[in-house]
C-alpha cells in the first residue's frame, strides 16, 4: 500500500500535483480555496487566495491572480484547458458586523470560473464556519470537514509574561 503524501497549502500559495499518492490540504476561513483538475490528464491543483479583486494585478493574495496562477500551472503540467473542472471552498463569514470579505472571495471565484468558461462540479461557500478541505489532484476527490470551535492562541486568563513574543499571520 502505497503512504500517502500530505501537502499543506497556505495562505497565498497554489500547489499542482500529478502524483497519485498526494493530498493538498488548507484551512479556511474567509478565505477561498479552488480545487482545479483535469480528470483525463491526471493533473490538478489547489490555491488558497485571501482578497477579492483589487487594482494590483501582480498580489497572488487576490482572486484574479491567484486563480490565473493556478490555471497557468496545471496547464503547465500537462492539464488541457478544454477538460478543466473546479470545485470552490471557503468564504465563510467569520466576523459578523465586519464587511463580508468571505463572500467577495466566494464571488470572484465564481466570476473567474464563468469568464474563463470552466465548469464548477461542485461547491461550498459561505456559511459561519471554518473548513479542512481535502483534495486529491489526480482525481478531484475532496473531502470537506466543519471546524466547530476555533482555539483562541492567547488564553484571555493567563497574563502573557512580557519577555513572551506572539506572531499573529
Amino acid at each position: 500500500m502505497t503512504r500517502l503524501r500530505t501537502i499543506h497549502v497556505l495562505q497565498g500559495e497554489q500547489v499542482v500535483s500529478r502524483a497519485s499518492d498526494v493530498q493538498l490540504v488548507t484551512v479556511l476561513g474567509s478565505c477561498v480555496a479552488a480545487c482545479i483538475f483535469d480528470p483525463f490528464q491526471f493533473v490538478g491543483g489547489m490555491n488558497h487566495f485571501l482578497l477579492p479583486p483589487s487594482k494590483d494585478r501582480q498580489d497572488i493574495r487576490h482572486a484574479p491572480v491567484a486563480m490565473e496562477r493556478l490555471i497557468n500551472r496545471i496547464l503547465a503540467a500537462g492539464a488541457l484547458r478544454s477538460r478543466l473542472r473546479a470545485k470552490l471552498f471557503g468564504g465563510a463569514r467569520m466576523l459578523p458586523g465586519l464587511p463580508d470579505i468571505g463572500l467577495r472571495n466566494a464571488e470572484a471565484a465564481l466570476a473567474f470560473l464563468r469568464a474563463e468558461r470552466i465548469i464548477c462540479e461542485a461547491s461550498d461557500l459561505g456559511r459561519d464556519r471554518a473548513r479542512r478541505i481535502r483534495f486529491w489532484p489526480t482525481t478531484g476527490r475532496v473531502e470537506v470537514s466543519y471546524i466547530d470551535r476555533v482555539e483562541p492562541l492567547i488564553s484571555r486568563e493567563r497574563p502573557i509574561p512580557l519577555e513572551s513574543t506572539v506572531e499573529l499571520f
